[in-house]
């Protein structure tokens, strides 16, 4: 039984015994987890373990081969979905390095996200004042509006217009890729607080993955699994965070 079974709650996301690869080489080695409505999760392990390939295999990237096991969405299979099926389904990836896209405006691009995966007319007002508020909450350069898709942007400008694409589109299940790596301090509190507050605004099945601990001093899982060899090799709570700070990944077991 995985350490957040419970009785009665709907399962938002469930990898079981994943297995996959990439050109060849095995990465996830029988991987299993689960994700119930509301739930916060953090993915902690080394480099190396297998933690971004997870991510991109739930979000269906075509240099991912899954060769065993199954990934749920609600209790149904997407491992024939393509990654823009699994959008409107609810998933959402932050990127550890989004690319830059020059001449795609990023407010065009939000926009367009939005059509993509929703069913109704977007009220251009009603858009842009929110895209102007989570812009305000995040610090963000007024500029934005007028900028290419992370053009020119810094490690931080990137890691919080990732951010802001979470808060716009309102995911089901976020699966947040090291969202503090290459973040200065204050950086870091002001996205873990934004993380913090969408959560609150949307309450998403949520994954953060993470080798360090820095970005969770600010933040609240309920969750925490370790992960070593594409296997997930011990779960707990908020305390085995401390347990990985004092012992190190090799002594986890």
């Amino acid at each position: 039984m995985l350490y957040n079974d419970k009785i009665g709650v709907s399962v938002l996301l469930e990898i079981r015994d994943l297995k996959a690869e990439i050109g060849g080489k095995r990465i996830l080695d029988g991987l299993n987890l689960k994700i119930n409505t509301k739930e916060f999760h953090v993915l902690m392990g080394p480099n190396g373990s297998g933690k971004t390939t997870l991510a991109k295999a739930i979000m269906g990237h075509p240099g991912v081969k899954v060769v065993g096991g199954d990934i749920l969405v609600e209790g149904k299979s997407i491992l024939g979905l393509t990654p823009d099926k699994r959008a409107k389904l609810g998933l959402f990836m932050l990127f550890q390095n989004p690319s830059e896209i020059d001449g795609v405006g990023f407010v065009n691009f939000l926009r367009s996200s939005v059509e993509s995966i929703g069913e109704h007319t977007i009220n251009t007002k009603e858009f842009m004042d929110s895209i102007k508020n989570n812009a305000e909450q995040l610090k963000f350069d007024k500029n934005i509006v007028g900028r290419s898709l992370n053009k020119g942007f810094s490690g931080g400008e990137k890691k919080k217009a990732e951010i802001l694409q979470m808060a716009i589109l309102k995911p089901k299940i976020a699966i947040l890729d090291e969202p503090d790596s290459g973040l200065d301090v204050d950086a870091i509190k002001i996205v873990a607080a934004n993380i913090n507050r969408i959560i609150g605004e949307t309450a998403p099945g949520l994954l953060v993955i993470t080798h360090y601990s820095r970005i969770l001093e600010y933040m609240k899982p309920e969750y925490v699994h370790v992960m070593i060899n594409g296997k997930i090799i011990k779960e707990g709570g908020i305390s085995l965070i401390k347990e990985i700070e004092k012992a190190g990944y090799d002594k986890i077991g």
